[in-house]
């Protein structure tokens, strides 16, 4: 969905899975100091809204997610992933209730398909899945803002900030309150530093839960049965994954950023060997430079050297080999 705050001075439309909002508008870094000091806010109304209502919707979703949230507080935020038969991670969930509704917001244009499985696993139960895209659209205030929340707006807060569950009609009039704007780019590189996971980012098509860290975040390990449970219980108790999330420190000499997919490689070995890994997410951070998340074989060394492409990288572990 096009946001109308695409309309405000200086913004510049984001490409890829985050059409529809704001790349940034105009300063990246004065937009990344906004966030760090914890004023501004962004514009997520791209995303997907999915709301469950109904007397069962936590022990029915308890069934269905990684994340134990049969007895989910109201007001509690919370991830979740759902998985594959086979462990494989399809859908992320970022969730709050508020006592009578689970909200939830996901990956621009996968509501649909997650709503499709939803619908396919009522049976019985008594709830109700309802698509809100249309109707509602998520603000992230950064931690430490003191931007006042409208009164009656669902709010999901974390421990970098709060997303709003906003009434869209009501968009432009917050953006007017609540300033400066703040794009996606400045985000991204704020997810980056704290090396969250993003789902159609971090992930593919073979892509399980322990090797993005997301076990503890958004999977439970001693909840019960659910699909693609198997995996993760095998896979934490007897094995490691195949592959592991790092954080690279990249060269700053270099004038363009190694886009998503880029090839890694052992810095000493010959430019033509073998691909041990690629980039997921590249940004330019205000104050660490050029950063980047990427998926390298688990066996690795931790100290080992890396090229991306043809820029040096460092890396800083976030899934323990």
């Amino acid at each position: 969905m096009k946001s109308p705050l695409l309309s405000l001075p200086g913004a510049v439309p984001a490409e890829g899975a985050d059409e529809g909002v704001a790349a940034h508008y105009g300063d990246l870094f004065r937009e990344q100091r906004a966030l760090a000091d914890g004023t501004g806010f962004v514009d997520l109304s791209h995303r997907g809204v999915v709301t469950v209502s109904g007397e069962d919707r936590l022990s029915w979703l308890h069934l269905l997610l990684s994340q134990h949230v049969s007895e989910l507080p109201a007001g509690q935020a919370t991830e979740a992933l759902i998985l594959s038969a086979h462990g494989h991670i399809e859908h992320a969930l970022y969730l709050v209730d508020d006592g009578e509704t689970v909200w939830a917001h996901v990956e621009p244009g996968t509501q649909e398909a997650l709503i499709a499985y939803l619908e396919s696993m009522k049976f019985f139960y008594r709830v109700e899945v309802a698509d809100r895209t249309a109707e509602f659209a998520v603000v992230h205030l950064p931690a430490g803002s003191i931007a006042e929340v409208p009164e009656g707006v669902v709010v999901r807060e974390t421990s970098y900030g709060r997303d709003l569950f906003l009434p869209r009609a009501d968009l432009e009039s917050y953006a007017e309150k609540a300033g400066p704007a703040v794009g996606i780019l400045a985000y991204e590189a704020f997810r980056v530093e704290q090396h969250r996971p993003r789902l159609g980012f971090e992930t593919d098509h073979r892509t399980i839960p322990h090797e993005l860290g997301w076990i503890g975040t958004a999977v439970h390990l001693q909840k019960g049965c659910y699909r693609g449970q198997e995996t993760v219980a095998r896979v934490q108790n007897l094995g490691k994954p195949p592959r592991r999330l790092v954080f690279l420190h990249l060269d700053g000499s270099e004038v363009h950023l190694p886009t998503p997919g880029t090839e890694i490689r052992l810095a000493d070995e010959d430019p033509d060997g073998r691909k041990i890994g690629f980039i997921t997410t590249s940004v330019r951070h205000h104050e660490l430079g050029p950063v980047a998340l990427a998926l390298v074989k688990r066996n690795v060394p931790v100290d080992a050297r890396l090229m991306a492409g043809e820029t040096a990288a460092a890396q800083e572990v976030v899934v323990e080999p």
